[in-house]
């Protein structure tokens, strides 16, 4: 027998070995099964699917924005009266309301102002309980806000732009306490008017309070 036949049947006995060997080593068995509740997997699946419905709910809000911005406050009282006109609005009930979140408690009114004829001089006078007036800006950015506890019997303020204010004479600069000058920051926004009404038998006569009020360019 040659060098070579014992190194095939070397070769042969080696590989009979390593099959029985084979046979006796256990096989892994993979176990696929739902996770379990309670398990670090299972918490974690229903956290996931929440992040992507919360991530699809985002983007479709930001798609959304152009058409619910066309709906917004100054659009829907535009509707409803002119500029630099200030109108008292109607009371709301369970199916109706002139705005969102009105309170019932309150009297409203609202002036739509448009400062590009001029800067727009507002005049309120104080109800017997709290009267405020407040300061939007066309997209709804609140950028001041006073109420009688503050100015007195009456509020009574001029709103105009930086480029207004800058144009005023110099003896017409802000010295008497008297005269408040607001600058806001658009030319066109909303100045709300709200008056508390203590008991109900009162709100025909704060209504009537409120007609006194006016907003208006010049004069």
């Amino acid at each position: 027998m040659t060098a070579l036949d014992e190194l095939r049947e070397e070769a042969a006995g080696l590989g009979v070995r390593l099959r029985r060997l084979a046979v006796r080593i256990p096989r892994p068995h993979i176990h696929l099964s739902r996770p379990r509740i309670g398990s670090p997997l299972g918490l974690l699946l229903p956290a996931a699917f929440t992040l992507v419905l919360a991530a699809i709910a985002h983007i479709v809000s930001i798609l959304a924005m152009p058409a619910l911005a066309e709906r917004n406050a100054y659009a829907r009282l535009s509707e409803r009266t002119d500029a630099n006109v200030l109108v008292l609005l109607p009371d709301p009930t369970p199916r109706e309301t002139a705005l969102p979140m009105m309170d019932p408690a309150f009297i409203s009114a609202v002036c739509l102002y448009d400062l590009s004829e001029g800067a727009l001089k507002v005049r309120v006078p104080a109800t017997a309980d709290y009267t405020s007036v407040s300061f939007y800006t066309a997209e709804g950015l609140a950028f001041y806000a006073l109420s009688d506890q503050a100015a007195g019997k009456v509020i009574e303020l001029d709103l105009m732009t930086a480029s207004q204010k800058a144009a005023l004479p110099e003896d017409e600069e802000i010295t008497a306490a008297d005269r408040l000058v607001i600058e806001s920051p658009a030319l066109e926004g909303i100045v709300a008017v709200r008056a508390f009404v203590r008991e109900r038998g009162m709100r025909e006569l704060v209504r009537k309070q409120l007609e006194a009020a006016s907003c208006s360019v010049g004069g």
